[in-house]
């Protein structure tokens, strides 16, 4: 009788993973920022038909709308339409301090970041240089600049190459991002981007960027979209 019973709970654990590995969840309601939380600047983001707008403004650093939720192991897929002359993205594992902190980067070297100063990962949107076309690399907002193609790996003229093949302009382009443990990979429009391994930051926030624009009058209005933002947690 104990048998049965066992091989009747073992056989219920596949089911449960299986199932457990299915859960996604819409980051967004399609409505208003219910969870979410303006970061950083004070570009402006409304909601239209489902989809979220991004506006540049002058005179303000980066701007993030932010997840309150923090998230640490997940697959993240979302889409974005973005105005060629603009640069964007979206932050993933991503913090900011309520008050000035020195973190320690490793190999012996740290970096003070501001309060208020948003910093983490981030899945670049980069069409507005061509030459580079390095969407759906990762650029460590705020601390070390270009992980991959950088730091981290990645052959910088062909991840252009294929970024040029692979990025749609003017069209809805669409992205997953998997981060495990160390394990971080994108994919953008089902074409493999970065992949490499970081231990820096386990755990934070998404959030949405609208770049800074400086001076730049011209892109006063310029705008970036983001739909159909869908996460699983991995277990």
């Amino acid at each position: 009788m104990k048998t049965l019973i066992l091989l009747a709970i073992t056989s219920l654990f596949p089911l449960s993973l299986t199932a457990a590995e299915k859960e996604a969840v819409a980051l967004f309601n399609g409505k208003d920022f219910t969870g979410w939380t303006q970061k950083g600047g004070v570009a402006k983001y409304t909601v239209k038909d489902g989809v979220i707008v991004g506006t540049a403004v002058a005179g303000t650093p980066n701007s993030f709308m932010c997840t309150e939720k923090l998230y640490g192991d997940f697959v993240l897929e979302y889409e974005y339409l973005c105005d060629n002359r603009l640069n964007s993205g979206v932050q993933i594992r991503s913090n900011m301090f309520a008050k000035d902190t020195t973190v320690d980067l490793g190999n012996g070297k740290t970096r003070k970041i501001a309060k208020g100063r948003v910093h983490g990962y981030q899945v670049e949107i980069d069409p507005n240089k061509p030459d580079r076309m390095w969407s759906g690399g990762i650029y460590d907002e705020g601390r070390r600049g270009w992980l991959f193609p950088g730091q981290h790996g990645g052959d910088s003229a062909q991840f252009t190459a294929t970024g040029v093949k692979t990025y749609k302009p003017g069209k809805w382009n669409t992205v997953r991002v998997e981060c495990r443990g160390d394990s971080i990979k994108t994919w953008l429009n089902g074409v493999p981007r970065a992949d490499f391994k970081d231990s820096l930051t386990a755990k934070g926030f998404i959030g949405l960027q609208v770049h800074g624009i400086g001076g730049k009058k011209e892109l006063v209005g310029a705008q970036v979209r983001w739909r159909n933002l869908v996460l699983k947690e991995l277990k």
